[in-house]
């Protein structure tokens, strides 16, 4: 059995089923095909010992598992971070969604390695949407090349999913720089031993900033300045943390670091913006490759565990669960690359949908792999612990699902009247094969968009997860539905699909029935005991 998706599968799918045009088939193949060499043969092999090893703080360094760094400039070499940026500047110009394709054996093979490139594609595309002509010269070729590594500094103690609080401040310089001083929590390979230097973004208030998310701006804080020197910039300590042990997530101290403005003054977090939507599509991608993983290993035990008189995997809940955990990856797959392929404003709709929707069913996927192992899935051997472990953030960073929930009411939803959700739901209806089970669920999801519209504030936000999860059941069905009615799925696919179809997506009407009743124990002030 393979242990990850088939990049044959994965090329298919986007050609056939998603309407990828960019590159030819066998092109993509290709790439997918060398994309998953790479996963498989060098970063596999790491992850379960990386996990166990961890990554550790000694002498303000961190030391990331035996082979990572090694592994790491592997993939460097091999061009994979800068295989969506400009050649202007020493990339290879593919798309982003075939560098997303790309991503998941990356996740799936290592997820807690992969998170390290996925920061620094991010911070290639942030710089190159808001990075003067000079900023893009000199900071994007070296993290293209993998000469540096980049993260993503915004929460702090006091200010997780709200920045309004962000207290980090930069004082002008007189060289037309800044220095940064304060503290950042959470940072994703915030140190380590892969690159001499790392190039963080970070969000802070300069001295006559406004109160609130509109005084924020956006700096590059480098680690080593450009005569060589340290800056002042350290890494406090590290987390403790249920998974992805091998990445290390920083406490980091900028002690008047200096940095350079990126964007305008106080327009810091529209610019972050642009970071932040592609890492939620890389996050949403971890979910389908955790969930892909899970279903690999968890087919391979049940083929080879022997009960009642033959293999598990011929008992009919045992193949409940192996293509339930088939169907969740093969749904949020496909709803993750749709989202990343089509237009800006239905991107903008579907993001936080793809990044909940597909992480919750990595997690889901994870747990029932656990099951499938039974007690052999509860002891870490067999690894599929770790994968239930390493699963279980992605619903959280990036955005934790239920802000993700929110930004699509209040972003997806009310801002623009529901136009573009209107545009969405007419294009699916439009279809005259669509089953009578996606039609229904295109009725009820434009009910319920009514209804939230009209509905109070408090309680809006009461049903918004259920609607975020009607709508992604729904946009991953109907693209599964394409997978069934076409003559060119394999038997596999199409049976991935049909369950998916028969087993998944009729959660839309659990999921609408509930958002028009929003709970009085949710929306009112009842202490909670």
């Amino acid at each position: 059995m393979a242990s990850t998706i088939s990049p044959t599968e994965t090329a298919w799918l986007l050609h056939e089923i998603i309407g990828f045009a960019e590159m030819e088939h066998s092109d993509t193949l290709a790439v997918l095909e060398e994309a998953t060499r790479t996963a498989e043969g060098v970063l596999a092999p790491l992850n379960w010992p990386g996990d166990q090893h961890g990554s550790h703080l000694i002498d303000g360094r961190v030391i990331s598992p035996p082979g990572f760094a090694e592994a790491f400039k592997t993939y460097a070499h091999g061009g994979w971070i800068g295989i969506a940026a400009d050649e202007e500047h020493g990339g290879q110009g593919l798309s982003h969604v075939l560098a997303l394709a790309a991503f998941e054996p990356v996740s799936s093979a290592n997820m807690a390695f992969g998170l390290c490139p996925m920061l620094t594609q991010d911070a290639i595309a942030l710089l190159a949407a808001h990075g003067t002509q000079d900023q893009r010269a000199r900071l994007m070729r070296p993290l293209i090349e993998g000469k540096w590594t980049g993260t993503m500094c915004l929460t702090e103690p006091q200010s997780g999913s709200d920045l309004s609080g962000i207290r980090s401040k930069a004082e002008p310089l007189a060289n037309g720089r800044y220095a940064v001083s304060g503290q950042k929590i959470y940072i994703t390979w915030g140190e380590h031993d892969f690159t001499a230097n790392i190039l963080h973004l970070v969000l802070a208030r300069l001295p006559d900033a406004p109160p609130g998310s509109a005084g924020i701006s956006l700096f590059a804080v480098p680690k080593i300045g450009e005569d060589g020197s340290r800056n002042g910039v350290s890494c406090a300590s590290l987390e403790h943390k249920l998974g992805i042990h091998a990445s290390p997530t920083c406490v980091m101290l900028f002690e008047g670091a200096e940095g350079e403005l990126i964007g305008p003054v106080h327009r810091g977090l529209p610019c972050m913006f642009a970071m932040m939507n592609a890492a939620r599509l890389g996050v949403a991608m971890q979910g389908v490759a955790i969930a892909e993983r899970s279903f690999r290993r968890a087919v391979d035990f049940a083929n080879l565990r022997v009960q009642g008189g033959g293999p598990i995997a011929n008992h009919p809940d045992v193949r409940r669960m192996l293509w339930t955990m088939r169907a969740l990856a093969l749904g949020g797959r496909l709803l993750t690359l749709y989202a990343a392929s089509t237009t800006e404003a239905r991107a903008q709709l579907l993001i936080p949908i793809a990044k909940a929707w597909a992480t919750d069913a990595g997690f889901e996927a994870a747990s029932l792999g656990v099951q499938v192992h039974g007690g052999m899935g509860f002891v870490e051997e067999t690894g599929a612990a770790q994968h239930l472990r390493d699963a279980r953030i992605a619903p959280i960073y990036e955005g934790t699902n239920g802000i993700q929930a929110i930004t699509l009411v209040k972003r997806g939803l009310l801002r623009d009247q529901g136009v573009a959700l209107a545009s969405l739901l007419a294009e699916i209806s439009s279809n005259q094969e669509i089953s009578p089970d996606v039609r229904q669920a295109t009725v009820e999801a434009s009910d319920a968009a009514t209804w939230l519209r009209q509905a109070s504030e408090r309680d809006a936000e009461a049903s918004s997860y259920a609607f975020l999860q009607l709508l992604g059941t729904l946009v991953a069905g109907w693209l599964c539905e394409r997978i069934i009615t076409h003559a060119g799925a394999s038997a596999q696919i199409k049976a991935a699909a049909e369950m998916y179809c028969n087993q998944v997506l009729p959660r839309t009407k659990a999921f609408a029935a509930t958002i028009a009743r929003p709970s009085r124990a949710v929306t009112s002030a009842l202490e909670l005991a």
